[in-house]
């Protein structure tokens, strides 16, 4: 029954000891334990802080880069705009440079065989009437072999010729 209820000196030395303890662990371990415990705490809260800072960082770098990628694709959408606009406006000209040219080059052939065409019957033209001079002239000398026929187609034209 000692254990349950200790004696009053036993107490007094306990409770003695405990507060040597107490002021020794007071004046000596507990301000740098504590010092120690708020540095911990102070070291924590910037790492936090500095962890909280760095998510933002990264929200915005990511915000930014995906800003950049999509004024990237704008910019690449707005140059293939152009290219195509250019590629059309390129071809469009061409295509007009081309009909015109091919419609030059139709008028001007046109030109040419309408002159070829003109020198063709042209010289068709001299080339009967001058074929047509030699048969005339191959008739005329056999029908005017003899002298009385000669003198009779004169009569007869200068009769037809009518003298005003």
């Amino acid at each position: 029954m000692e254990l349950i209820q200790p004696g009053i000196g036993l107490i007094f030395w306990m409770t003695l000891s405990f507060l040597i303890v107490i002021f020794i662990l007071k004046k000596f371990a507990w301000k740098p334990i504590l010092n120690g415990l708020k540095e911990r705490e102070k070291s924590i809260d910037e790492a936090l802080n500095a962890a909280e800072k760095a998510r933002e960082e990264m929200k915005n770098l990511k915000a930014d880069n995906e800003k950049l990628l999509q004024e990237a694709k704008e910019e690449r959408d707005n140059i293939l705009k152009d290219a195509r606009k250019m590629k059309d406006s390129i071809i469009l000209e061409a295509k007009e440079k081309a009909q015109v040219e091919a419609n030059r080059i139709v008028e001007g052939a046109l030109v040419t065989i309408e002159n070829e065409k003109s020198a063709a019957v042209h010289d068709l033209k001299n080339q009967i009437a001058t074929l047509s001079i030699e048969i005339a002239e191959k008739i005329l000398k056999e029908e005017l072999k003899a002298k009385g026929k000669q003198k009779e187609l004169i009569d007869k034209l200068v009769s037809e010729i009518k003298f005003n």
